[in-house]
């Protein structure tokens, strides 16, 4: 007799097999200190360890502006030198994680724009972005700890600004909120109101594209099954 764990559930008269415990569960980590980018991954049901990555990304930068990089392309090696951080420092004593690291960066009107930094920063990107558009560029790097294969790829989404009065402005940087955000924006933050429409994935302007973890995944050989929990 061939033993499996399979359990059937009567749903509004109908019989809903569930399989996914007889997968073997892969822990997460994210490479990201981003409340934001958790809160992703906790919706969508992937509990996430979160071990936030040491790498100094204005080093990162300054040794790619030789390289005459893309905004993109920028964004998916910042990605890649945090999950490849994270990934060597538990690499000794853990051997079947998976490890997501990400960046964004906006681009607008050919500049990259991260976090501003500062309050008098951020009011002036305000002021120009408000009333036009950019895309919201993510870079996703995936480790597989348990084989050591990788994968990454960039996932760019188009952000229309709505017109905002000084005042709005002036309001939304005393909270704070504008100065360690991509952009000096969020989606699902207190600027939403200023978002006029995204042409794109919502979450990947949040942070971390879900339908595009869900793929990268997949071509690890890892089944989503593995990574969330709906119990």
């Amino acid at each position: 007799m061939i033993a499996c764990n399979v359990e059937i559930v009567r749903t509004g008269g109908l019989l809903v097999t569930d399989d996914s415990t007889a997968l073997r569960k892969r822990p997460v980590v994210l490479a990201s200190a981003s409340p934001a980018r958790r809160g992703l991954l906790a919706a969508a049901g992937v509990p996430a360890i979160v071990k936030p990555s040491q790498v100094d990304e204005d080093a990162v930068e300054a040794a790619a502006s030789v390289q005459s990089l893309t905004v993109p392309e920028l964004a998916q090696l910042l990605a890649e030198a945090k999950c490849d951080d994270v990934s060597r420092r538990l690499g000794r004593e853990d051997s079947g994680s998976i490890v997501i690291g990400c960046d964004s960066i906006l681009e607008w009107q050919g500049l990259a724009l991260g976090k501003p930094g500062s309050p008098i920063a951020a009011q002036e990107r305000l002021h120009k972005m408000q009333g036009t558009s950019g895309v919201l560029h993510t870079g996703h790097a995936i480790t597989d700890l348990s084989t050591g294969r990788n994968v990454g790829r960039c996932c760019s989404t188009q952000v229309d600004f709505a017109p905002m009065s000084e005042r709005e402005i002036a309001a939304y940087v005393r909270t704070g909120e504008p100065l360690n955000v991509a952009g000096s924006f969020t989606l699902d933050g207190l600027s939403s109101p200023f978002v006029a429409g995204i042409v794109g994935d919502p979450s990947n302007v949040i942070g971390l594209s879900m339908p595009l973890l869900r793929e990268l995944l997949d071509e690890l050989g890892v089944d989503w099954l593995q990574v969330v929990s709906y119990s």
